[in-house]
């Protein structure tokens, strides 16, 4: 008689299981990888869109402050804010009130490693009292 085999007790993983979870692991640390870098150029464009506005508020305000009714027309220029320089234009147009003037701001960052897109727009009016 031959006496009953024992069965050997298994600890650990197998190779296939060590492989699987080896697998979501690297696919869970791309996935986050590529979040961080979302939220890293969601947060720049939230900056540099939150910088021109202020430049355009700051042009608007300026002309404002010049002169209370500015001439129609264009006019340029750039300016430093938030460590970047920025260009604006802004135009001068008249309403269907004669004692009215409508001025829109166009702002675009002048470094090269903007997009060249228009950064912001805004709008204003000025008027005689």
């Amino acid at each position: 008689m031959t006496p009953p085999r024992r069965r050997r007790a298994t600890s650990g993983f197998t190779l296939l299981e060590v492989l699987v979870a080896l697998l979501l692991l690297s696919l869970a640390l791309v996935a986050l990888v590529r979040l961080a870098g979302l939220d890293a150029r969601a947060n720049a464009q939230l900056r540099t869109g939150t910088l021109a506005q202020w430049v355009a508020a700051n042009v608007l305000v300026e002309t404002r402050l010049k002169t209370p009714m500015p001439g129609i027309g264009r006019s340029n220029g750039e300016t430093t804010l938030g460590g970047e320089r920025w260009r604006w234009m802004l135009e001068v147009s008249a309403t269907e009130e004669p004692r009215i003037r409508r001025m829109d701001v166009t702002v675009t960052a002048v470094d090269a490693r903007a997009d060249g897109g228009v950064a912001a727009f805004m709008t204003g009016f000025a008027s005689t009292p």
